[in-house]
């Protein structure tokens, strides 16, 4: 059994906090925090373990962290008049840069703040939701698809054309 994460107490307070964790400053900062570990791949919602029954631990405050930034976060417009949407403001649409190595081509392509893509994935029309995980180089997300609620995607996998991954943990 792993070490508790500094963050898991934290996250499992605000989350058993309920509602009134909602405009909490301390709780918006904590699920920030597991937001950033979720990008850069340092936290997963689930992840391969050897003694487990069927070889994966689920980490579930990692999925109450996510769900507290829904029921934290407050709908606000993003975009422009070219592209406008409106979602939660604890998770927007994430940007990249070249250093990154991951290539996001345009034509429908879109990757929200939570979800991991290691260097060498390349995204042409494809829409990863905050628990997506696209993890090892040379994945090629070509066709459209979405890849959500805690999926993870693992070396060479090509999804064809129209897939989908996960389904919705929030209402």
């Amino acid at each position: 059994m792993s070490a508790q994460h500094p963050l898991q107490s934290e996250i499992e307070r605000y989350f058993a906090a309920g509602a009134a964790a909602a405009g909490d400053p301390a709780a918006l900062r904590a699920f920030t925090q597991l937001r950033d570990e979720l990008n850069h791949g340092r936290l997963r919602a689930a992840e391969p373990d050897a003694t487990a029954p069927l070889g994966w631990r689920v980490n579930s405050w990692v999925k109450r962290g996510i769900l507290l930034g829904f029921r934290i976060g407050q709908l606000t417009a993003f975009g422009n008049h070219d592209l406008s949407f409106v979602d939660k403001d604890t998770f927007p649409a994430r940007s990249f840069n070249p250093t990154e190595g991951i290539r996001v081509v345009p034509g429908g392509s879109s990757v929200r703040e939570g979800a991991y893509l290691a260097r060498g994935v390349r995204l042409h029309a494809a829409d990863v939701r905050q628990r997506g995980c696209l993890h090892r180089r040379g994945h090629n997300g070509r066709f459209p698809r979405m890849v959500g609620s805690c999926a993870q995607i693992g070396r060479r996998v090509h999804l064809s054309a129209a897939a989908q991954v996960g389904g919705v943990l929030e209402r």
